[in-house]
């Protein structure tokens, strides 16, 4: 097997909804989410080795390359799995933001899972690879399966929704960084939470309903998570007549959902280089 080789593309995903239901015994925290993969990818690839070695390189030089990546701990994690004595060279393009809420490691990371699967012959079904999956990152088995998704509990509950119509998606990444431990040790001590609804989002999302969508975007990491800059960002989306606009994941990237690609260009277009780095996207 040494020496086959696959190339994936890796898509982004945004939030729809964000919320958090309750914190579990375990320490872990249960979710509900709306998740929508957008075509700004990263490039995965993946070459077999049959010594046993992992060796992963990647084009951000301020990312890892060893067991600190999720990219190369889902291939020791593949290989543990199946029990295959292989090993992989990965070769990581990047071009989604890193610390951003935008699922770049964990996209990464289902890239490597469902390209090994396809290397080695496994013919591991969606659930087997989630089931590996989660085990990585709550945004990982979305990932391995991507589209327009309902994801619950950590990430491993998933049900497939109708795709999001046609529209324009721009984002934006400040330079701030954010800490998701801070954010879930603040919600876990907060003493008063707005929740999204999502039982409207639940219900928007599954029939359709692109107004009910748009109306019923939410995140609650907004209140616990500070990004200076988002207000700013909102406010200049909203001004070039996005239908909603939201920070996604545990941020700080700040998207905006519109309904021509003329007014998502004119937005990011507007953006100026202080409030971060913006990208027009599609839902896919």
């Amino acid at each position: 097997m040494q020496g086959k080789k696959l190339t994936l593309e890796a898509p982004a995903k945004i939030n729809l909804l964000l919320d958090i239901i309750c914190r579990l015994p375990n320490g872990y925290h249960s979710l509900c989410m709306v998740m929508q993969s957008v075509d700004l990818c990263d490039t995965v690839e993946v070459t077999l080795r049959d010594d046993g070695i992992i060796n992963l390189t990647c084009s951000e030089p301020a990312l890892p390359t060893d067991s600190k990546n999720i990219a190369y701990r889902a291939a020791e994690k593949f290989f543990e799995a199946t029990s295959i004595n292989c090993g992989a060279d990965i070769s990581l393009t990047k071009r989604i933001p890193f610390e951003a809420g935008l699922a770049g490691g964990s996209t990464d990371a289902a890239a490597v899972l469902k390209a090994l699967n396809e290397l080695c012959g496994t013919k591991l079904g969606t659930r087997e690879l989630c089931a590996i999956g989660v085990k990585l990152g709550a945004d990982v088995p979305f990932c391995i399966c991507g589209g327009t998704m309902l994801a619950q509990d950590i990430g491993q509950v998933l049900a497939e929704l109708p795709p999001l119509r046609d529209c324009f998606i721009v984002l934006v990444k400040p330079d701030a960084g954010v800490s998701t431990k801070e954010a879930f040790e603040a919600f876990d001590t907060a003493e008063s939470i707005r929740h999204p609804d999502c039982n409207a989002m639940i219900h928007a999302a599954a029939n359709s309903d692109f107004d009910g969508i748009t109306k019923n975007v939410g995140n609650v990491f907004e209140q616990f998570i500070e990004v200076p800059q988002r207000a700013e960002i909102k406010a200049t989306m909203r001004n070039h007549g996005s239908l909603a606009c939201c920070m996604s994941g545990s941020g700080p990237t700040v998207f905006g959902i519109f309904d021509t690609k003329e007014k998502a260009e004119k937005c990011a277009a507007a953006i100026p280089t202080k409030l971060g780095k913006a990208f027009v996207t599609k839902p896919i």
